[in-house]
């Protein structure tokens, strides 16, 4: 099953900003518990744009979240596009 994931931020009567990606059910590895899980995986990569985070408020967890997904972003599709191209990508997933 696909589904959406969709954290935003929303100012009453002013404007909303909204992250979407498309993620897809998976089981989840054992850990233990009483019963199998499920899991997500990102199946849409595109670099979140870091003119819209403000790192400061970021905890290392979520800092070192996004900085594992464009690095994922940046691994996938690197190698898919033209040389400036892929400049734009280095420096939309570059590591806050």
């Amino acid at each position: 099953m696909v589904c959406s994931n969709e954290p935003g931020f929303y100012k009453a009567g002013a404007f909303g900003i909204r992250i979407e990606n498309l993620i897809v059910v998976t089981e989840a590895e054992d850990l233990g518990g009483e019963r199998p899980m499920m899991g997500f995986e990102t199946i849409t990569l595109v670099p979140i744009d870091l003119n819209l985070v403000e790192s400061a408020l970021l905890t290392d967890t979520e800092r070192g979240w996004l900085n594992l997904y464009h690095a994922r972003v940046r691994d996938t599709i690197g190698p898919l596009v033209d040389g400036d191209t892929r400049k734009w990508l280095d420096r939309a997933t570059q590591a806050i």
